[in-house]
């Protein structure tokens, strides 16, 4: 059974929330602003945390920078259809997900599904999988989920590092936008806006010394991305 925070100033939202998990068999945790938030993370064991941008205290996008400092446990981050800009800087300083207000249960339950699912992906050890692939000085084991470059380990959150390794494995092939979003997340590319672009932006942040002059991660104007050879 997963533990799952939700973190919103509304407490009815937090409620309704707190209803439907449950029916999937979720513990809750309760939070009402970004620094409640973070306590409940150094004192629980939560798999998830599901939190509002805009919060009184600490908000979503700062309490994620800090979250993000010693965790990588998945994030979906709640924001009205007007905070655009709030859900692209989520996004970059780690925030895995975003769901807009006003939103579907149905919908909000199959991320919860999807990103737990990835993390629990993640944080297994697979001893009859070993494999490790390397480009140049960019190297992934997946068996430890580990990433490094150059000797340098680095740090990714799941849905990165299952963007990485899916361009790893495939060196040279060229993927969509719309083939990225359904390989990572497992459903329709249907509507989707600049999440993949982000999160690609983000990983080359971490792997690139200089992320505008790519080694690895590299841009084919108007079809896609892909890991270069070498």
């Amino acid at each position: 059974m997963a533990n799952i925070l939700v973190c919103d100033d509304d407490k009815e939202i937090v409620d309704a929330i707190e209803i439907y998990l449950r029916q999937d068999g979720y513990k809750i945790f309760k939070a009402y602003d970004g620094e409640q938030a973070i306590e409940l993370l150094k004192k629980e064991e939560i798999h998830l945390l599901i939190m509002d941008v805009m919060m009184p205290r600490l908000d979503g996008i700062r309490a994620t920078f800090k979250i993000r400092e010693y965790s990588s446990i998945p994030i979906i981050m709640l924001s009205a259809k007007s905070e655009d800009t709030d859900k692209i800087l989520g996004l970059n300083i780690g925030a895995d997900d975003y769901i807009t207000k006003p939103f579907n249960p149905l919908e909000l339950a199959a991320r919860v599904k999807s990103n737990l699912r990835r993390y629990t992906s993640l944080g297994s050890l697979n001893t009859d999988n070993k494999a490790i692939f390397q480009v140049g000085g960019l190297v992934i084991n997946d068996e430890t989920k580990q990433v490094t470059v150059d000797d340098e380990p680095v740090k990714m959150t799941p849905i990165e590092y299952n963007i990485l390794l899916l361009l790893v494995k495939n060196q040279g092939k060229v993927f969509s936008i719309d083939q990225i979003y359904e390989n990572i997340w497992n459903e329709d590319a249907i509507g989707v806006d600049n999440t993949v672009a982000v999160h690609i932006r983000h990983i080359r942040e971490k792997i690139e010394i200089n992320p505008r002059e790519p080694r690895y991660l590299k841009v084919v104007w108007g079809v896609g991305y892909k890991i270069e050879k070498q």
